[in-house]
């Protein structure tokens, strides 16, 4: 009974007053190891899955597959996508996976919050999208799932929208650290990629969050790295490092036509399924029946596609192979994520960096022999270089690419290519994949708070009541509206800076619509209901506080 009572005071404390430093860090290790376990919970299921369609791993699904009676390798993923599009029909409002795109949105935007019900729909579809041959990544879902839990969190501790983008980068950091044994890069991913800034205030809980992470993934697998590369001579430096700045450059044309094909197949397929009429529950089905088929002469597709980029850094492959194995990567890419069955993009932006970058090297070294420091470093910065250009993070990426292989002697060619990559594709892409994403919704959180706060916020709590002692004098008011001058209830507060941009003056009316009425009724319509009005000065005031507390987050 004593414990009890202690705990619920424990909870009111937390609820009303928010988490102390020490709480937090609790909380942040919490986070790390239930973040952590949901990785490892994930990837083991996919593994399972995967060996009771194929009866064999990722690790061996290239080599192995061609044993499988065709009509298996077609049937596997259409019935795959059919429980995919099942699932996500009935459990998300437009038929879509969540990934990482809605957790950097529920951080900007949701304080922190992304949506449970829909997200863990979408765990499931993805799990079952790569383990029954769909040709994607597992750290989307990953990151999303981890979403799931701090949001758990968050809800159950009432936390602040600062809090709950904390709690939101541990989750993240625990489940990329779990997922890839990477906690260095996973902290730096949640910086970089989810809260879109480095904050000294959280980057303690964070980083236990990663450590809790890479505890449980090295109780489960030793510690082992993902890739273990051949030893090769060391880089030739000043030489070679032109060579690698080209690489750069050629890897991120090659993450945008990727990006692309996704975008392009994701709209030609939407309009496809309007134009038909059918359902939407169909469109994975079909998707992965195109897989199938596409599987048969190249079973390299199917899943994480591990095994294919360990054969590319161990540079075993002949450049023809090579470049038909790229191609129909992006094509099966492009197939499973345009056609809605889930997963992430970061496993298949290795795959593919890792065989454009040994298909560079092989031409690379043929020209220049006796200047060239081997294939395999050539494959390793082209991993890295896709990577860092799909995901916009340089920073993060190269450090997982050096903890995923356990090779930290090539980070020189690694950063060089993955620095001109990535400042190529923000111009090429709208900063990365996600954002990407994001600006095709309407959603412009690329541009910083700046822009996006003014989209959140609403004029109705800013707005003064037409009763209130510091209102404008009702007629004036009322001319302002007579005259057209007015902002309807619910605006968002760019609209009304707009506005007030366009017309002026030091204050407009905020207006409720009239009720629609019936066509045969007589008489004039009734006018606008004034509900209160907006000052210029209370809405620059309102975004200036806005911008100072993000501010406070990002420095604090």
């Amino acid at each position: 009974m004593q414990m009890g009572a202690h705990f619920s005071r424990a909870m009111y404390f937390l609820q009303t007053q928010g988490p102390s430093k020490m709480q937090f860090w609790l909380l942040a290790l919490l986070i790390g190891i239930a973040a952590g376990f949901a990785a490892l919970l994930f990837r083991l299921g996919i593994d399972g899955l995967q060996r009771a369609a194929y009866g064999i791993d990722d690790q061996a699904l290239k080599s192995e597959a061609h044993r499988l009676p065709w009509w298996w390798l077609v049937a596997v993923p259409t019935l795959g996508g059919l429980a995919v599009g099942l699932i996500l029909d009935r459990f998300t409002t437009d038929a879509r996976a969540r990934t990482v795109s809605d957790v950097i949105e529920g951080a900007a935007l949701e304080g922190g919050r992304v949506e449970t019900k829909e997200g863990l729909a979408s765990a499931a579809a993805s799990l079952i999208t790569l383990g029954t041959g769909g040709s994607s990544g597992r750290e989307g879902p990953v990151v999303h799932l981890a979403g799931v839990v701090s949001t758990w969190f968050a809800m159950r501790i009432n936390a602040s929208p600062m809090t709950g983008r904390e709690l939101l980068g541990c989750a993240v950091s625990g489940a990329v650290a779990a997922s890839f044994n990477a906690p260095i890069a996973g902290a730096l991913f949640a910086h970089e990629v989810i809260l879109r800034h480095f904050s000294a205030h959280a980057f303690a809980p964070i980083a236990i969050s990663a450590v809790a992470g890479t505890v449980i993934n090295r109780q489960a697998f030793g510690g082992a790295t993902e890739f273990s590369l051949p030893r090769e001579p060391g880089l030739s430096f000043y030489v070679e490092l032109p060579a690698f700045m080209l690489l750069g450059l050629v890897s991120a044309l090659v993450a945008t036509a990727l990006v692309w094909a996704i975008i392009k197949t994701d709209r030609a397929a939407t309009a496809a399924f309007a134009q038909t009429g059918w359902p939407r529950w169909l469109r994975p089905a079909l998707a992965g029946m195109l897989l199938g088929l596409i599987a048969i002469p190249f079973p390299h597709i199917i899943g994480v596609g591990y095994q294919t980029t360990f054969a590319a850094l161990n540079g075993s492959l002949e450049l023809r192979e090579i470049i038909i194995f790229a191609l129909a990567k992006i094509v099966a890419v492009a197939i499973t994520l345009g056609g809605r069955m889930g997963g992430g993009v970061f496993s298949p932006a290795l795959v593919l960096g890792a065989l454009i970058g040994l298909a560079y090297g092989m031409i690379a070294s043929s020209a220049l022999p006796d200047l060239s420091s081997g294939t395999t470093i050539y494959a390793m910065a082209g991993m890295g270089a896709v990577a860092a250009a799909i995901l916009g993070a340089p920073i993060s990426t190269a450090l997982i690419i050096f903890e995923m292989t356990g090779d930290f002697q090539t980070g020189i060619a690694v950063m060089t290519a993955v620095s001109l990559s990535s400042a190529l594709a923000s111009r090429l892409l709208h900063r990365s994949f996600f954002l990407t994403q994001l600006e095709l919704r309407g959603i412009h959180v690329a541009e910083g708070p700046q822009v996006w706060l003014p989209q959140k916020m609403r004029i109705n709590s800013l707005m003064r009541a037409p009763d209130a002692e510091n209102a404008p004098a009702p007629d004036l008011v009322r001319n302002l509206a007579l005259s057209g001058r007015t902002l309807v209830d619910g605006a968002t507060l760019d609209l009304a800076l707009s506005e007030f941009e366009r017309i002026g003056g030091a204050f407009l009316p905020v207006i409720r619509p009239p009720e629609p009425r019936d066509p045969d009724t007589i008489g004039p319509p009734a006018p606008p209901e004034i509900i209160g009005t907006l000052y210029h000065v209370d809405a620059l005031r309102a975004l200036n506080h806005a911008l100072a507390e993000a501010a406070a987050e990002e420095h604090g």
